[in-house]
């Protein structure tokens, strides 16, 4: 069981940084592939970055790609998601999650556990 806890959210500028976080608890948290996925009320849940156990391979979103960055700690049991150049649509509560199967995979559907999110809010 991994329980998973996002922090960073919060109101920004068009444009500004930001940076998110993401904390899980369990001893095996460098085996899960870690991912970002972000979603709008009325909207579905759309895929952002994920990153895999040794941080090799990391996949983005297009809609994100070159102004996000995701990275991970392992001995903090920790991942991060660094955004940068900040837009309205960019909007959303952020979830990060976590899946116990080694591939890196961009569907939601995929992810084995989830955090409750945070809110992301760009402001034009």
């Amino acid at each position: 069981q991994v329980q998973l806890v996002e922090s960073g959210g919060g109101l920004v500028q068009a444009g500004d940084s930001l940076r998110l976080s993401c904390a899980a608890s369990g001893r095996t948290f460098s085996s899960y592939v870690m991912g970002w996925f972000r979603r709008v009320p009325g909207n579905e849940r759309e895929f952002v970055a994920a990153i895999s156990w040794s941080g090799g391979r990391i996949y983005y979103g297009d809609s994100v790609k070159g102004r996000f960055t995701i990275s991970r700690d392992n001995v903090k049991n920790t991942v991060y998601l660094q955004m940068s150049s900040l837009k309205p649509e960019d909007a959303a509560v952020y979830h990060c999650a976590a899946k116990r199967s080694a591939r890196v995979g961009t569907n939601a559907a995929a992810y084995d556990y989830w955090g409750q999110g945070t809110q992301v809010t760009v402001s034009s």
